[in-house]
């Protein structure tokens, strides 16, 4: 990630800034996801039942995929946040899709924009990001969404 001052912040947007590196959804992951969600759904869970499906085999869940961006965003090598950092929070979500599914061992990838920089208080900055998070060798993403954080500096 890339430090620079609060007040260039405003100048990065509407751009690119990077995208992640691959990672790849494993059974293992979706089964402790689902653990975890009380999400045991068969077509996350049952590879048996699942290969009865249109997919083939089971698929993340859709909140899996978005639980990720936060270690996803780490390895975007154009990613701005601003000097002197004290912490960052989630802050929502504006837009939210599931686009596509995520198949089991598939490899996904987070792309990044800066949509917005607000600066709401004196050293408290409001960014909207645009992510999109492909799937290795699909045309179509498996989630786009425009997600809030906020910034202490």
């Amino acid at each position: 990630m890339k430090q620079i001052d609060a007040a260039e912040l405003k100048s990065y947007e509407g751009q690119e800034l990077g995208v992640s590196e691959w990672f790849q959804i494993d059974q293992a992951r979706i089964n402790a996801f689902a653990d975890a969600t009380l999400d045991h759904q068969f077509i996350h869970v049952n590879e048996e039942m699942a290969k009865q499906t249109p997919f083939g085999g089971t698929i993340a869940h859709g909140y899996l995929t978005v639980s990720l961006l936060p270690y996803l965003q780490t390895s975007i090598d154009g990613l701005v946040i601003p000097k002197g950092l004290k912490m960052g929070m989630n802050y929502g979500f504006d837009k939210l899709r599931f686009m596509a599914p995520v198949k089991v061992n598939s490899r996904i990838r987070a792309k990044a924009k800066l949509i917005t920089a607000e600066e709401k208080k004196p050293g408290q900055w409001l960014l909207k990001f645009e992510y999109t998070i492909e799937i290795e060798g699909e045309s179509k993403p498996a989630v786009v969404a425009e997600w809030l954080l906020m910034y202490f500096v």
